[in-house]
C-alpha cells in the first residue's frame, strides 16, 4: 500500500532558520528517513516552496484563479513523502520517525489510490 506523509509547520518559523539550523534539521529528516527504510519503501520526498509561490484555481463553470496562500492558518503543507509499506500501523510509525524530529506541527499519514499507476 502506497501513503503519503505530509508535513505539516509553520512556514514562519521555517523560512526563519539559519543555515546551520536549517542543515540541522534537515540531518534529523535525514536519520528519521533511514528508519523508515528498515520497514518501507521510501519514495520521493519533496518540498514545497512558500505559500506566497502557490496559485489556487477555485472550481466551477469559469475556474478563477487566486494568488497563494489560500488557507488562513498557522501550520502550512510544507512538503511531503511518499512511502509504501504492507499496513497502515507501519506507515504511522513511519510519520512517527518524522513526527518526533518537529517541536511544532506534525505529520498527517493518508493512504494514496493510484489513478495512474
Amino acid at each position: 500500500m502506497q501513503f503519503a506523509l505530509l508535513c505539516y509547520h509553520s512556514q514562519a518559523q521555517t523560512s526563519c532558520l539559519s543555515d546551520e539550523d536549517e542543515a540541522a534539521m534537515m540531518a534529523r529528516v535525514r536519520a528519521a528517513e533511514d528508519k523508515i527504510r528498515t520497514k518501507a519503501r521510501i519514495g520521493p520526498s519533496l518540498r514545497l516552496k512558500p505559500t506566497t509561490a502557490a496559485h489556487f484555481v477555485k472550481a466551477g463553470d469559469d475556474p478563477m484563479v487566486v494568488d497563494g496562500p489560500y488557507a488562513e492558518t498557522k501550520e502550512q503543507l510544507l512538503g511531503f513523502w511518499i512511502i509504501e509499506c504492507d499496513t497502515l500501523d507501519e506507515a504511522i510509525e513511519a510519520g512517527k520517525h518524522l513526527a518526533r524530529e518537529r517541536e511544532v506541527g506534525g505529520i498527517e499519514v493518508r493512504p494514496l489510490l493510484a489513478f495512474n499507476p
